[in-house]
């Protein structure tokens, strides 16, 4: 696993008239991550109703915090969000172990994983 931060930017797209109760489980996973994941940094929920989606940015202390939350947080509620919402496509920024790309692929996110090369923070 790697020590270097990891930022995951998503989509989820409702179902039809499904877009409050996708927002009602990302409000869950929101409060979920903060409580119990102290990897997880930062969490951003962006809705857009034009769209019927989510938009979501993930910051993630490092591998083993990405990894937990697949583990902890998103399983449990993988299965509602897919029960009313189509994933993806989903985007790795960071070093991502090759265990964690295979787990992306079975849960069928459409990921793709990106390194950096450059760049600054004030």
């Amino acid at each position: 696993m790697t020590n270097e931060n990891i930022t995951v930017v998503y989509k989820w797209t409702a179902n039809p008239g499904k877009l409050d109760e996708l927002s009602a489980i990302y409000e869950n996973v929101s409060m979920a991550m903060e409580a119990n994941e102290p990897g997880a940094t930062e969490v951003e929920v962006l809705v857009s109703e034009k769209d019927s989606a989510l938009y979501v940015r993930d910051e993630f202390a490092d591998a083993g915090a990405l990894g937990f939350h697949f583990t902890e947080t998103a399983a449990a509620h993988f299965p509602d969000l897919l029960a009313i919402a189509t994933p993806g496509p989903f985007f790795f920024f960071g070093e991502v172990p090759t265990e964690l790309k295979q787990a992306t692929d079975q849960m069928q996110l459409g990921a793709e994983f990106s390194t950096r090369i450059a760049g600054f923070a004030r």
